[in-house]
């Protein structure tokens, strides 16, 4: 029986190339806006969290933020640290920490409001409006779809 020569699709097409290529080419202005403030890209997505959603528990802040828990602990106690958020024990569970962003942290948001908005607004433009609610829907489905498994041959 002959056998087929399997070939993986050139990088240029390689879906999780692709991703980390789009994502570096989107991250980069959002870095410079964050470097003049002094947060990282997770802290920064911590406190946009907080700020849209309100108090979350720890475990819904690192699945919304795609964090790993180690590295969200770091984070949070950093965040803390520097006054901008504030962390309690759960009314009902003290095992559960619930996190709330602070006045200086929300400050942080609305002092880059106006930059956020428009690097979004930048990419929207270069894409165009349908395309761009399109490419949202489309990661959206992909992130939410089954994961594809593996046969191994």
């Amino acid at each position: 029986m002959a056998r087929t020569k399997l070939q993986l699709p050139s990088t240029r097409r390689s879906l999780p190339i692709a991703l980390m290529r789009s994502r570096e080419k989107v991250m980069a202005p959002i870095r410079d806006m964050l470097r003049a403030s002094g947060l990282t890209e997770q802290q920064w997505r911590v406190l946009r969290i907080l700020s849209e959603f309100g108090p979350q528990d720890l475990t819904e802040i690192a699945r919304q933020a795609c964090l790993l828990m180690p590295s969200l602990s770091r984070i949070i106690r950093s965040l803390a640290q520097n006054g901008l958020v504030i962390r309690a024990s759960d009314t009902k569970d003290r095992r559960r920490q619930t996190v709330v962003i602070s006045p200086a942290g929300q400050q942080h948001i609305d002092d880059n409001l106006v930059q956020a908005t428009q690097i979004a607004a930048n990419y929207r433009n270069q894409l165009g409006a349908e395309r761009y609610e399109l490419l949202l829907d489309l990661l959206t489905e992909l992130e939410q779809g089954p994961a594809v498994p593996v046969r191994r041959a």
